[in-house]
Parts: C-alpha cells; sequence; structure tokens
C-alpha cells in the first residue's frame, strides 16, 4: 500500500480507519513519551540564512550584470576596456530583455534548492531524534530480556 493509494481509494482508507480503531490503547507512559518525543522533533520554520552551499550561486543568479570589463593587455588594453563599456552601454537593455527570463529561472531553481535543503536539514534532525528513541527503546527490551533471564531457572 502506498500514499497515493490511500488518496486516491476511498474504500482502503476506510479500511485502514477501521483497522486502526481496532488497534489496543498505548497506556498512559506510552502516549507520554510519543508527546515528548514529537515534542522534541516539531519546531517552527525559521526564517534562516541561505544554505553557505547555495550562497555563491545566489550572488551569481542576476546574468545580466557582469564585473567590470578589464584587459591583461599592456598597450591595446583600454581602447579594448572602452570598447567593452560602450557596447555594454548601448546594449544593455537588449542584454537585460534577453536575460529576463533565465534571471527568474535562477530565482526559482534557488528558491526550490534552499526548499529542499531546509527539508532535508530538518528530515535529519527528525531522524536522529526518532534513532534515539529507538536505541533507548532496544536498550529497555535488552534489560527487560535479561532480567527475565536471569529470573529463569536454568535446566539441565
Amino acid at each position: 500500500m502506498r500514499a497515493e493509494e490511500l488518496i486516491s481509494d476511498p474504500a482502503l482508507a476506510n479500511t485502514v480507519a477501521a483497522a486502526t480503531e481496532r488497534l489496543p490503547s498505548p497506556t498512559p507512559e506510552t502516549r507520554e513519551a510519543l508527546r515528548t518525543t514529537l515534542e522534541r522533533t516539531e519546531r517552527a520554520p525559521t526564517e534562516a540564512q541561505w544554505p553557505p552551499i547555495l550562497e555563491t550561486p545566489r550572488q551569481k543568479k542576476d546574468t545580466r550584470y557582469v564585473e567590470p570589463a578589464t584587459s591583461h593587455r599592456p598597450v591595446v588594453g583600454p581602447a579594448l576596456v572602452l570598447a567593452k563599456r560602450a557596447f555594454r552601454r548601448a546594449f544593455q537593455p537588449f542584454i537585460n530583455e534577453v536575460m529576463r527570463k533565465q534571471v527568474e529561472f535562477n530565482e526559482a531553481i534557488l528558491d526550490s534548492l534552499a526548499l529542499i535543503y531546509e527539508q532535508q536539514r530538518e528530515h535529519t534532525r527528525t531522524q536522529a531524534a526518532w534513532r534515539q528513541e529507538m536505541t533507548e527503546r532496544l536498550a529497555r527490551l535488552e534489560q527487560a530480556r535479561t532480567q527475565t533471564q536471569a529470573r529463569k531457572p536454568q535446566r539441565r
């Protein structure tokens, strides 16, 4: 059974709901442990800074504007720089229009990547909390098993 099936098939959803109603009620200690775990993992969304991995692409997302023109050539360099600047000044409105959709796409991609990054961080944090809870449960079960085996008389 997959999540899409639960959403698209009301009969299956009703079957699952009926099966959950037949489950035994958890003990108050179990409820409290689950509530504590959920409170540890629940956190309001934060308006965080951009992830470090996306900081450089974010600074370069606007492809319409480039670094100031330079040249490494000693003799003809100043003339080339002047020509580059004149070209940019004359054609900048056309460049802006041609690159507008690319800039919008870059912004959308960066926003999506930032959202995915934040969701992954949240999932990782939640998984770590659940893993810790499972480790504690396993330790309690092993301890109970050891105590039970210690109480049993040994047969020869």
